[in-house]
């Protein structure tokens, strides 16, 4: 994950991904991260199921979403599937981030946020991380939820972060996605529910118009 001045665009994720067909749509519209689920909820994968979407990702980094999980238990998955990386939630600790960086996988701290309060966690999350995901904080949800980021808090929290790469997550849509790019400048945007016919279940026409309004906010790249 490099620094934004050496890349052309914000990069994509596709999160919650439950079907390697999915996975497979992702890679061919040009995603750059895929993300399957270990915490919980209705888009949480198995081990063949993870396994099946790092085959279809085709070399593009896999990414694992993680809970309450020990750092035993992130780097066993990662073994039997082939993960490349860990999204942290919850309440994890530097310790277990840099843990993982130690064991060769790529880690993204979570930070949920309601307001101002929020933005001392998100500079902190940069220790031990080689990015920090920020996200809306809603009660009983862990990602996924379809709940927007106020554009002026997360660009609070593209401030705190200085050059260290930012995820953005939260509500995007093919509708929204360029002009949260353009107020908020984050490196990587992180789509699952915004382009889905049902939780797990992806829909390759979102899928394309996702990408197509990500690409068209470059229209020099």
């Amino acid at each position: 994950m490099s620094d934004r001045t050496a890349r052309s665009r914000t990069r994509v994720k596709i999160c919650g991904l439950t079907r390697p067909e999915d996975a497979a749509v992702a890679v061919c519209r040009g995603a750059d991260y895929l993300g399957v689920v270990f915490a919980g909820g209705p888009r949480v994968a198995d081990r063949g199921t993870a396994q099946g979407i790092v085959v279809a990702a085709a070399g593009r980094p896999v990414l694992g979403v993680f809970g309450k999980q020990t750092a035993e238990e992130i780097l066993r998955l990662r073994d039997a599937t082939g993960i490349a990386g860990a999204q942290l939630h919850d309440e994890h600790t530097a310790d277990l981030a840099q843990r993982l960086r130690v064991e060769g996988m790529l880690v993204v701290r979570v930070v949920r946020l309601v307001g101002d309060p929020d933005l001392d966690r998100v500079a902190a999350a940069r220790e031990a991380s080689d990015a920090v995901l920020v996200e809306p904080r809603v009660p009983g949800g862990l990602g996924g939820t379809g709940a927007t980021l106020p554009a002026s808090l997360a660009a609070r929290a593209r401030g705190r972060l200085g050059h260290h790469p930012m995820f953005l997550a939260g509500g995007l849509t093919p509708e929204n996605v360029a002009g949260a790019i353009a107020l908020i400048q984050p490196d990587v945007v992180d789509v699952s529910s915004g382009v889905e016919h049902l939780p797990g279940q992806k829909d390759p026409s979102k899928i394309a118009r996702f990408m197509e309004a990500v690409v068209g906010h470059y229209p020099t790249a």
